[in-house]
């Protein structure tokens, strides 16, 4: 049985009120089924459009350094350790960010989650161009990496407006064009460094200049996201509360349930080493080509611009593809076997010592890793219905903690070079992948495994046990039941063409 889809975009709330009419075709909970790319229709494509540009920004702003560092570094006197500590800095303080976004989207929703942030990281990136020391410079990485949380709320609404058959393109496409912001930092820093020297500043001041550019698409991304934004089809959660069509959640009980599900740390562990290590390579890429094959900076920063910009090639498209032929143990084998060979080439990369060589691994190395974040979000939105945000945020700070944790290895001070670094990376990521075929759904089942034979192992049995039996009796878990049934296509053609004998879910 697949998800339902109501034509012309009408739907009939639970209240018995004239339904709201949509651009696109939607379901039962007015997400869209439906993704037109180059539409700006509102809610859906609108908040899609906000959402990856808004993360864009964040994105550039926080690889705005990388691209001038062999300018920053010799106006500033750092040393390789400045260098590696301030990598680490600009990504480790995303992974608490992303846990408190997670839980202010389930709780206050994602535009003004988002906009919030935004807003507040901005300031770093302005003042970027007063710094005069390594610690300052430390200091404005860290607070401008804060912002790469917007993430989250990226990921979290779109699974908020987007039918479960098109959850995985439109997750990866918001996302994937959203990091696009760290290969296009590599092109517009340079430039725009190059066009204000060519004014007449000097070197050591255009580069401080050049830090107004994202400082100020940081700002008017985050204005957007508070004017124009949406948090659900049917409104923003403080007038939907208000109106009874919402009830405010207990945040005890959302952490409680996202801490409980072990397929959330599991994605959250295999994150780290797509997004972690895509985080990773934007800090030390432009450098390593600098320094290792004698390029000037504009020459190294167009190179490594092409590591970021094949983002445009996210997995979304793949995992939604996947699943409507095999369900999710499709996504999962996508998932698996598309960042195990991203991790083959990521040793390959490390090993490489031709300059032509090594670019066109840099790019198809890029496509497997990123395509494997997109394929992991592919997953994320149906671990949990009610903690959504949470698992989000859990995710994402996993990323996070990856990028973290392959700089303190791998990237900080003298102890590898940066090719032997990118090799143990590598390693790393084949590793780290592993646990995917852990994960199962008993009414899906895994990548192992298919799913389980008892009559309970049903979508409704599994959203429904994340409420409480009092919770259930006022109602609140109807939504999710609404979820379960347009979920049922994550079982695959075979079993969605099979006659169902379903028992009758222990929800009602």
């Amino acid at each position: 049985m697949g998800s339902l889809s109501i034509e012309h975009g009408d739907n009939v709330n639970s209240d018995g009120a004239p339904p709201r009419k949509f651009a696109l075709a939607v379901d039962s909970e007015n997400k869209a089924t439906e993704f037109r790319l180059f539409s700006f229709a509102a809610p859906h494509m609108r908040t899609f459009h906000l959402s990856w540009f808004s993360f864009f920004s964040c994105f550039v702003s926080t690889f705005a350094a990388p691209p001038l560092l062999p300018i920053i570094r010799d106006n500033l006197n750092l040393t390789s350790t400045d260098i590696g500590n301030a990598g680490i800095a600009s990504v480790s303080g995303a992974v608490f960010a992303r846990l408190v976004m997670g839980s202010a989207c389930d709780l206050v929703g994602p535009r003004l989650a988002s906009s919030s942030l935004i807003l507040i990281t901005t300031p770093p990136v302005f003042f970027t161009a007063c710094i005069n020391s390594p610690f300052s410079y430390f200091l404005v990485r860290f607070l401008t990496g804060f912002s790469l949380a917007s993430f989250v709320s990226c990921q979290f609404w779109m699974s908020s407006m987007f039918n479960p058959t098109k959850v995985g393109v439109a997750n990866g496409v918001a996302a994937g064009w959203g990091n696009l912001g760290g290969g296009a930092t590599q092109l517009i820093m340079p430039l725009v460094f190059e066009l204000i020297k060519h004014m007449g500043s000097t070197k050591f001041t255009a580069w401080r200049i050049a830090f107004f550019i994202p400082g100020v698409m940081q700002t008017v991304s985050a204005l957007g996201v508070m004017i124009l934004g949406q948090d659900l089809p049917d409104g923003n959660y403080r007038d939907l509360m208000e109106t009874g069509e919402k009830t405010k959640d207990s945040f005890s009980r959302v952490f409680a349930n996202a801490a409980k599900n072990y397929r959330g740390w599991i994605t959250a562990l295999c994150y780290g080493y797509c997004f972690g290590v895509e985080l990773a390579i934007d800090n030390v890429i432009a450098e390593y080509f600098y320094d290792r094959f004698d390029l000037n900076l504009r020459t190294a920063g167009i190179i490594a611009a092409s590591f970021g910009m094949a983002n445009i090639a996210r997995g979304g498209f793949l995992s939604d593809f996947l699943a409507a032929r095999f369900g999710m143990r499709g996504r999962l084998w996508g998932w698996w076997i598309v960042q195990t060979l991203g991790g083959v080439l990521c040793i390959w990369l490390g090993k490489t010592s031709s300059l032509s060589l090594a670019i066109f691994v840099m790019i198809v190395f890029s496509v497997f890793v990123q395509a494997a974040c997109g394929l992991a979000f592919g997953v994320v939105p149906f671990i949990s219905r009610r903690s959504l945000g949470l698992v989000s945020g859990m995710t994402g700070g996993g990323g996070n903690v990856g990028a973290v944790i392959t700089q303190v290895l791998f990237f900080k001070g003298t102890r590898y070079t940066k090719e032997d670094g990118i090799t143990y990376m590598g390693i790393m990521i084949l590793c780290c992948t592993l646990p995917i075929m852990l994960i199962y759904f008993p009414m899906w089942g895994g990548m192992l495994f298919g799913p389980s034979s008892k009559e309970d192992a049903t979508e409704e049995n599994y959203y429904a046990a994340e409420w409480s039996a009092e919770e259930k009796a006022r109602g609140l878990h109807l939504n999710t039941i609404k979820f379960a049934e347009n979920s049922k296509g994550e079982r695959g053609r075979k079993r969605r063409l099979a006659p169902t004998t379903d028992a009758t879910p222990s929800h009602v």
